[in-house]
């Protein structure tokens, strides 16, 4: 079961407050935005080290922190019934991915789609889903607690929401999400924020720059 009070404490607490964390976390102190040579990409002014998490992989294998290094990683939640902002997102990633291709391996970075509807979404079915798009795209899911904090760690939530046949039709249900796609570095980091309407040339600019030109810790 999701934890409904999880949900409905995180959605009003970000319907309420997200606009002014926002601009907290990232922008600088004189407002201005902490990294105007990126087009799209909003950055912290420092990196958040992520607490731990574990979640699984499409492959069945764990996905860790220590996973994700080496890499800058775009970050999004969503669900394999989502009816238009997944698919959307996703297929918008999948033409930043494509100009990525011709980066070097070692560099390149990588999209990662976690689901939070672990009763109807394996992590198999997850990552055939994220597949489909791209064929590197990384897929994870978790148990709601797990998932819950991942989520957490990232500024998203997410909440399940009943379908008017729910009590005839256990599968008659939703789940609501944030659409923002999050910015992790090399180092596993929360780096920023890439906020919709999400542009793929942007994104595939930024992404390269960011690849090319920052792995410092």
């Amino acid at each position: 079961m999701f934890n409904r009070t999880f949900g409905y404490i995180l959605v009003a607490a970000l319907a309420a407050g997200l606009g002014l964390v926002a601009a907290h976390h990232f922008l600088g102190r004189d407002g201005a935005p902490a990294a105007t040579a990126l087009r799209t990409a909003t950055l912290l002014p420092q990196p958040r080290e992520l607490p731990a998490f574990n979640l699984r992989q499409s492959d069945g294998t764990p996905l860790v922190p220590g996973e994700l290094a080496g890499h800058w990683t775009l970050a999004f939640l969503g669900f394999t019934f989502c009816p238009d902002v997944c698919p959307t997102t996703l297929a918008q990633l999948s033409q930043a991915q494509k100009q990525w291709e011709a980066l070097p391996e070692a560099t390149r970075p990588r999209v990662l789609f976690v689901s939070v509807d672990p009763e109807r979404d394996t992590p198999a079915k997850a990552g055939e889903y994220a597949h489909a798009f791209h064929p590197d795209t990384l897929a994870a899911t978790a148990d709601v607690p797990a998932l819950e904090k991942f989520a957490t760690s990232l500024g998203f939530v997410f909440m399940k929401v009943p379908g008017k046949n729910i009590e005839q039709n256990p599968n008659d249900y939703s789940v609501d999400h944030s659409a923002n796609i999050a910015l992790l570095d090399p180092q596993g980091r929360l780096a920023g924020l890439i906020r919709p309407p999400f542009q793929p040339q942007a994104i595939a600019d930024d992404l390269a720059r960011l690849s090319g030109a920052d792995h410092a810790p």
